[in-house]
């Protein structure tokens, strides 16, 4: 469900698209929203709450977890999330945009698109509420208890007893994500371009997609 300017509506998120390749089971997504309501998750850091979009060709990642959790707006506001933690990305052809609030204008961001000169991150963690793509993953874990993932980062764990999954390695062709949250330890952005986009012909900002 989307809202009035085409971001995820927060009040019914649909847990079910949280994962590329294996689905979270609905009673592990209660326990989600049961944990959150109660406190039981930390935000890494406090969020605007606005929704923006990445994409990339592909990503290849070493040492992938996701799990269950939430980020926090600055008036106490809890967004479910998942959190997807890659220890070391790869992302070729990245493109992160964001709309401007009350105008028909966006920012966006790219890197990554010399052939060999990906973009690079490391302890990389998101918070999204929509992924796709055509994912495959080495070695990966479906069920694990989110306070045991190991694999994803130093700070990629969850809750104990709440659903986690990991693997050794991803790669993800055609990546689209929406996402309320970004950190990462380093992020190399090589070929940076940032620009202000004013509405097109539809009367539209331009956006990732």
């Amino acid at each position: 469900m989307k809202d009035a300017q085409g971001g995820p509506a927060y009040g019914r998120t649909n847990w079910r698209r949280f994962a590329v390749a294996a689905v979270v089971p609905v009673a592990a997504a209660g326990a989600l929203v049961v944990g959150m309501a109660n406190g039981a998750f930390a935000a890494s850091f406090t969020v605007s709450g606005q929704s923006f979009k990445i994409s990339a060709d592909k990503l290849e990642g070493t040492g992938f977890a996701q799990y269950g959790d939430k980020d926090t707006t600055a008036n106490g506001t809890d967004i479910p999330v998942a959190v997807s933690g890659i220890s070391s990305a790869k992302l070729y052809n990245l493109c992160q945009s964001v709309k401007m609030p009350g105008l028909p204008v966006s920012l966006t961001i790219r890197a990554g698109r010399e052939a060999g000169k990906p973009a690079e991150a490391t302890d990389l963690l998101i918070g999204m509420s929509e992924l796709s793509g055509d994912a495959e993953f080495t070695s990966i874990n479906i069920g694990q208890d989110a306070s045991t993932l190991g694999l994803g980062g130093k700070d990629a764990k969850g809750k104990a007893g709440t659903f986690g999954q990991e693997a050794k390695g991803v790669t993800i062709t055609d990546l689209r994500q929406i996402s309320t949250s970004t950190s990462a330890g380093t992020f190399k952005l090589k070929g940076l371009s940032l620009k202000v986009n004013g509405p097109g012909a539809d009367g539209k900002p331009a956006e990732c997609f």
